[in-house]
């Protein structure tokens, strides 16, 4: 008798996931997901679309509730699985799977519990990440460690080429363990609590530059940030810059935020340079740094203020 599973599930790692467990024969009763955001790049594959092609109730709820706990009840689930779903799911929810609840989390649990991991991970210099599948508790992303993926981040990276080596390494750990799951074997490993960090999700508002951090600082935001996500920004006199694509470089170090070079565009920073290859001024085309107008001396500044 095949598994009935409740899946939440978004992105391209929960369409993945999705496909897997309907390839090893899983019954997905159910799927939960989102409404696409339409201010939100989309850059990845659609859940939704997935569970429709193959005639599976597909529900967006603005966060799983009373309604959806009922309905759940009613499925009476041997397993609930989460890949990438964006919201909280409540306990009383995770305790109607019979035979377990597990999250594939976009990270090395312990390191980098909460939102917007990859972003984190390469805005903070990682040289690696990876895919956790573990159990699901009450208290988010802490639950027993049933396999880890690594993958690496090189030094030019951006979060979507992270994002992108993710994607298979999340299918691959849930195919590998997907025998011991529903065998019921798959106890796995307490977390080390003393390694644990946290954070938290990352808002537009958060890419902006601070010019006196140093260059390879900003350099590591503008590529954690760049093309599908928001962008990293400054300001020069008040209109607004995004920095899609920079790296350090050799320079005299000037005042942070001041224009050194206009052709190629360099920064000075609080230590080091930053050379800008692809930028955009709010409202405009996307352009090569050289093209923006800037001119030596001129000054980028954080909010149209002070640097």
């Amino acid at each position: 008798m095949k598994k009935r599973c409740v899946i939440f599930a978004y992105s391209s790692i929960g369409y993945e996931c999705l496909e897997e467990l309907l390839a090893q024969g899983l019954d997905a009763a159910t799927v939960f997901t989102h409404e696409d955001d339409p201010g939100e790049e989309k850059w990845f594959r659609s859940v939704r679309e997935l569970a429709e092609e193959n005639r599976i109730p597909a529900l967006v709820p603005e966060k799983p509730g009373e309604a959806e706990t009922s309905l759940i009840r009613e499925i009476r689930p041997d397993f609930v699985f989460s890949f990438s779903y964006r919201k909280i799911i409540p306990v009383s929810i995770l305790n109607l799977a019979r035979s377990g609840a597990f999250n594939m989390h976009g990270a090395l649990l312990p390191k980098y519990r909460g939102r917007a991991c990859v972003n984190w991970a390469v805005l903070n210099g990682e040289s690696e990440t990876g895919v956790t599948l573990h159990h699901m508790t009450a208290r988010v992303d802490e639950g027993r460690i049933v396999d880890r993926e690594a993958v690496p981040i090189n030094p030019d990276d951006t979060a979507y080429d992270v994002f992108k080596k993710l994607i298979p390494a999340a299918r691959k750990t849930l195919r590998r363990n997907l025998p011991s799951i529903l065998a019921g074997t798959a106890r796995g490993y307490e977390q080390d609590e003393s390694a644990a960090t946290y954070f938290g999700r990352r808002r537009p508002a958060d890419g902006e530059i601070d010019w006196r951090k140093p260059a390879r600082e900003i350099y590591n935001l503008a590529r954690a940030v760049t093309h599908p996500f928001p962008g990293a920004f400054t300001f020069s006199d008040s209109r607004k810059l995004f920095v899609w694509d920079a790296r350090p470089c050799a320079g005299e170090t000037n005042a942070p935020g001041t224009v050194i070079s206009s052709s190629p565009l360099i920064v000075g920073t609080g230590d080091g340079a930053l050379r800008i290859d692809r930028a955009q001024w709010e409202g405009e085309a996307e352009s090569d740094g050289d093209e923006l107008g800037l001119a030596a001396g001129a000054a980028l500044t954080k909010g149209g203020g002070a640097a």
